[in-house]
């Protein structure tokens, strides 16, 4: 059976209004090993976004309790930093116009480009809406998602998509590699169980999670906790992935959850997870 890391690829820790670290300890207690935190959007912990301070702020209140919850794993916690795709939306509510809310998103890239390149970072977050906006502003969000996967390029890391749902992504993959960076680097975070173009981040659905390990892709498992108190347990609660790992083990899926949780990470951050246990 089973026995080796447990990572949760995508999970937000608050601790400006949430649990923050108390998360880290009940995702431990379940059995987890390892996290990747992703911050935050700048407006949950900050509040509004004009210039690159704002972005620093939102990141290193990340980088904070990341190192918090790794001290309490038996493994590792990291942050993945970068620029939520909806934040496009509120600064055009703001005024901005759609290539001035790239210019500023792309420069909250430059930042968490230079978390990564100086160390605390493991990877950028970008993406693009995940809903319906005009022709303008999913122009400006592409050329956002471009700009993170150079920076990746430049400083050697992966990166992690927030984007509409589907099965279809092969373009975004081109786009990755037109920019210089290899295809295994992209993620696409809240994924079912497979998709064309990116790695999948499957979101820990029983059904979605099933399909992952029935084929032979490279895949991470998340839950998207969100740490939001007036939403307990948003998306998935933070046991979720070490549970769906026990009960995946024995249901004889140990090949597929080594994929999971050494494999993928290796491929695609460069990662040992079982080294840091």
């Amino acid at each position: 059976m089973y026995d080796g890391p447990v990572l949760d690829n995508h999970l937000h820790l608050d601790p400006v209004n949430g649990r923050g670290v108390e998360a880290a300890e009940e995702f431990e207690r379940a059995g987890g090993t390892h996290l990747n935190v992703l911050n935050k959007p700048s407006w949950n912990l900050v509040g509004e976004v004009d210039d690159e301070d704002g972005f620093r702020e939102t990141f290193d209140i990340t980088v904070e309790v990341t190192e918090a919850a790794d001290e309490v794993l038996p493994g590792r916690a990291r942050p993945v930093l970068g620029v939520h795709p909806a934040l496009i939306s509120q600064l055009l509510e703001r005024g901005y116009d759609p290539e001035e809310a790239a210019d500023l998103m792309k420069a909250g890239i430059d930042v968490a480009a230079e978390y990564v390149a100086s160390g605390p970072a493991l990877a950028i977050k970008s993406g693009r809406p995940h809903y319906d906006v005009a022709d303008a502003t999913w122009d400006a969000s592409n050329e956002v998602m471009r700009h993170a996967f150079a920076r990746a390029a430049e400083v050697g890391c992966a990166v992690q998509l927030h984007t509409e749902g589907g099965e279809d992504f092969e373009d975004i993959a081109e786009w990755a590699e037109a920019q210089g960076l290899p295809r295994e680097q992209v993620v696409k975070h809240y994924s079912g169980g497979y998709i064309e173009g990116p790695i999948p981040s499957v979101i820990a659905n029983t059904d979605d999670l099933e399909r992952a390990c029935g084929g032979e892709w490279p895949f991470f498992m998340e839950t998207d906790f969100i740490d939001d108190p007036d939403r307990p347990g948003a998306v998935l609660g933070p046991k979720t992935v070490p549970r769906r790992t026990a009960t995946l083990a024995d249901a004889g899926h140990d090949e597929a959850l080594r994929r999971a949780h050494v494999e993928t990470p290796a491929r695609v951050y460069g990662i040992d997870t079982e080294a840091t246990l």
